[in-house]
């Protein structure tokens, strides 16, 4: 199982916007991706492809995630969507 630590970079966390766009680029993977705190365990992880449950999740700007996924090209999926979080997309 792949794994990468990401921070959130919108000015006001990981809300609507930035949660429906992150969600539409998981969505687009042929794989599994979990999002969860930095501080909780991998078995708290949420579905990263569901933007209620990235809302429900809290990330506030500046807090570190933790995103997981398995399979044939995992580590770099999960590089392409720590990118996303690690931008500010409500200054986009």
């Amino acid at each position: 199982m792949s794994e990468r630590t990401a921070t959130i970079a919108s000015s006001v966390g990981l809300h609507a916007r930035p949660a429906s766009i992150f969600a539409a680029a998981v969505s687009a993977l042929p794989m599994e991706v979990t999002i969860g705190r930095a501080n909780e365990s991998a078995e708290d992880a949420m579905d990263a492809s569901s933007i209620l449950g990235l809302m429900s999740l809290g990330a506030a700007n500046g807090d570190a995630v933790v995103l997981r996924a398995e399979g044939d090209g995992a580590d770099e999926a999960l590089e392409a969507l720590a990118k996303i979080l690690e931008t500010d997309l409500d200054a986009v």
